[in-house]
C-alpha cells in the first residue's frame, strides 16, 4: 500500500470521526453524538488540557478535512463530521464535563449555533477556504455554544436540573 492511501484512508478515517459521517441519515448530528463520549471521558482534565484536546482535533480535523475533500473531490462534503468534533469539544471546554445534563444540552446548543450559523459563523463558512474553512465554522459556532453554557452555568441553570433529578 502506498503512503498516498495510507494517508487518503487515514484522512478520511479522521474526517468522517471513525465512519460517523458516511451515515445516511443526520452525519453532522451522528459526528456531535462522537464527541460527547469524548468530551465525557475527559471530563476530570483541567480546562487548559481540554482547550489543548479541542485545538489538536481542531488542527487535525483541518488537514484531515482538506485531504478528505481532495480525494472525494468536493468542497465540505457531508461526510465530514471532524467539525462537528471540534465544535462541541469548544462547546463544553469551560464548563463540568462530568454532568450528563450538561453534555446533553451543550449537543443541543452546538447543534442549533451549527445548523443556524450566527454571524461570524456563516461568514467563516462561506470565506474561508479549504480544511480551514470546513472545520473553523464549526469551532466559531463552538465559541458561541461556550459563551452560552457559561451564561446558563452562571444563571444557575444546571444547578436547578441537579436539583430536580
Amino acid at each position: 500500500m502506498s503512503l498516498a492511501a495510507v494517508t487518503s484512508f487515514a484522512a478520511r478515517a479522521v474526517a468522517t470521526a471513525g465512519g460517523a459521517g458516511y451515515s445516511p441519515v443526520a452525519p453532522g448530528t451522528c459526528g456531535t453524538v462522537v464527541a460527547v463520549p469524548l468530551a465525557w471521558a475527559c471530563r476530570g482534565s483541567d480546562t487548559w488540557l481540554f482547550v489543548l484536546i479541542a485545538v489538536a482535533v481542531t488542527l487535525v480535523g483541518i488537514a484531515a478535512a482538506h485531504r478528505a475533500d481532495q480525494v472525494w473531490g468536493s468542497h465540505d462534503s457531508g461526510r465530514i463530521v471532524i467539525d462537528e468534533v471540534a465544535g462541541y469539544l469548544f462547546t463544553v471546554a469551560l464548563v463540568d464535563r462530568s454532568s450528563w445534563w450538561v453534555l446533553g444540552i451543550g449537543f443541543i446548543v452546538f447543534r442549533a449555533l451549527d445548523i443556524i450559523k450566527p454571524p461570524p459563523v456563516r461568514w467563516i463558512d462561506e470565506h474561508v477556504p479549504g480544511g480551514a474553512g470546513v472545520v473553523l465554522d464549526d469551532v466559531a459556532a463552538g465559541v458561541l455554544g461556550a459563551a452560552i453554557m457559561v451564561g446558563l452555568v452562571e444563571a444557575g441553570v444546571f444547578e436547578a436540573l441537579a436539583r430536580h433529578t
